[in-house]
């Protein structure tokens, strides 16, 4: 397509390291994730920010949502960077930064009209089936650390190591109440566990890769530990499987 900038992209065969983590919303894969790749200084995936990523980029270039063959070319060539900055005085990752065609869109990707405009991406086949092959490109010889929730089961069935990262739908749900206490919005907990249920329930029994434990996947219930301690864990089922030189 003219209007769409294609670039290449990373080679999918090529062969490197794979941590993947998935597991439910809340549980905490998202501050695992950024702690392995700071601390092994390892490319990330943020597979959850994808559908808003492709949106963003179908909106920049003028693709209408009734054009699957744009938006199927805009999933395929999608130029997004995830980059996760240090914090300059505690050395601790700072939060994920997106890059799309080389600018940070961070904060556009939470706006309600991005929003919108990814769940009617999403529901176009052909885009998710780019996407799949556009995640699988993200591999890369210095290691990768993939977050989502079919990450282990679907997009890289033989990484080298593969969590699912859970915890309680009431663990999460306070999780969620704190934040958003913290950020001065009013909440109603017993609702947000409520919805962390009903949307458990649809993501464990979708037809289409539902969310649900690799075989192989090392499980962690993170309902009584800390960050910290998960991240500790993970590290050591990394050493074991030789991922840290």
């Amino acid at each position: 397509m003219s209007d769409i900038e294609v670039k290449d992209l990373p080679d999918a065969g090529l062969s490197g390291p794979i941590i993947t983590v998935d597991g439910p919303s809340g549980a905490g894969k998202g501050t695992l994730c950024q702690m392995l790749a700071a601390k092994l200084n390892w490319a990330l995936l943020d597979s959850g920010a994808l559908y808003r990523v492709t949106a963003l980029a179908a909106k920049q270039h003028a693709v209408a949502m009734d054009n699957e063959a744009g938006l199927e070319a805009i999933a395929a060539h999608l130029d997004v960077q995830f980059h996760v900055p240090l914090n300059k005085e505690s050395g601790e990752p700072a939060g994920v930064q997106v890059i799309l065609e080389g600018e940070n869109v961070t904060s556009n990707l939470r706006t309600e009209e991005t929003g919108a405009i990814a769940s009617q991406v999403a529901a176009v086949n052909a885009v998710r089936g780019a996407l799949l092959e556009r995640q699988r490109a993200f591999q890369q010889e210095s290691g990768l650390i993939a977050d989502g929730r079919d990450m282990g089961t679907v997009v890289f069935p033989n990484a080298e190591l593969k969590v699912y990262l859970t915890a309680s739908a009431e663990e999460r749900g306070q999780r969620r109440y704190k934040q958003l206490l913290e950020s001065g919005n009013n909440a109603n907990l017993d609702q947000i566990i409520e919805d962390i249920r009903a949307r458990d329930d649809r993501d464990m029994n979708r037809a289409v890769a539902p969310l649900k434990p690799a075989d192989d996947a090392i499980v962690i219930d993170s309902t009584s530990m800390s960050i910290e301690a998960v991240f500790d864990r993970v590290q050591q089922a990394a050493k074991k499987a030789g991922l840290l030189g």
